[in-house]
């Protein structure tokens, strides 16, 4: 009588996943971001004579003569710290409640025991990504072990798929919005760059003319350069330390779901070297 093949069971999310639709988290930001410009920078308390088209009388309004571009910038920089925030919980819960490397050192402990059932114990106390996956890897050891129409090399191959499925679908929640982050990186240094070539733009405008009439002109000008590069390799900035921060967290959630993963393989050679 043919033996009916379990499937391994699958990983299975838990905690905070983050959030799927990014779009309306940069909605949100780009009207945050504009109402603090115009509604703050933009206070007519922060001009010389309450003329917002006079001289800046503090920091604030010399951002707000940075020009519409700002309220853009603005909105990139919020983007960048909302993901960096979201991309945090994220990962806090893709790790577990334990520390990593004491949950990765006890648990190949426990499989190279083959105590499978305090490994599996464990998973469910740890709970995260690397639990998922641990979890999915050893039900199919289980499997595989009581399969008599498999091979060892096939059985062996079996639980490397099954680690594999397992990562590949936890992968996608670890990865979430850092494309996004990655992007703003350049978009941030170009945005300030069209600031700044629009702020010399009116500045050459008022050197044209002509006058100390147009002396305020050629300030504002060059105020709107100075305040958008400022602006963009500060929003630039930030995006290049969240997107690597977090890129080398997953990078050492790889690397541990990794070992465990060739553990378990190599528990299974070593403990039926009998079989062909």
């Amino acid at each position: 009588m043919a033996t009916t093949k379990k499937a391994a069971a699958p990983a299975k999310k838990s905690g905070f996943g983050g959030i799927k639709n990014a779009f309306w988290i940069i909605v949100i930001c780009c009207v945050a971001a504009y109402s603090f410009y115009f509604g703050v920078l933009g206070n007519p308390d922060n001009f010389i004579g309450g003329d917002t088209a006079g001289h800046p009388a503090n920091l604030m309004g010399t951002v707000y003569k940075g020009g519409i571009v700002v309220g853009i910038i603005l909105t990139l920089l919020l983007t960048v710290i909302c993901l960096g925030v979201e991309r945090f919980f994220a990962l806090k819960s893709a790790f577990g409640t334990m520390s990593l490397p004491k949950f990765t050192a006890q648990v190949k402990a426990l499989i190279k025991e083959g105590k499978f059932d305090e490994a599996k114990a464990l998973c469910d106390k740890m709970r995260g990504s690397v639990a998922n996956v641990v979890s999915a890897s050893i039900a199919a050891y289980k499997d595989v072990e009581t399969n008599n129409t498999m091979k060892k090399a096939q059985k062996i191959a079996k639980i490397q798929q099954a680690h594999e499925e397992a990562t590949q679908l936890e992968m996608p929640t670890l990865q979430m919005n850092l494309p996004i982050v990655a992007t703003i990186v350049t978009l941030g240094t170009l945005t300030a760059l069209f600031g700044t070539v629009l702020g010399m733009i009116n500045s050459f405008q008022a050197l044209s003319s002509g006058g100390g009439a147009d002396s305020m002109a050629l300030s504002a000008g060059i105020s709107e350069a100075l305040v958008n590069t400022a602006s963009g390799i500060l929003t630039s900035w930030f995006a290049v330390v969240i997107y690597n921060f977090f890129t080398n967290k997953i990078d050492k959630l790889t690397y541990a779901l990794d070992e465990v993963g060739y553990t378990i393989a190599t528990t299974y050679d070593v403990n039926h070297t009998d079989e062909a």
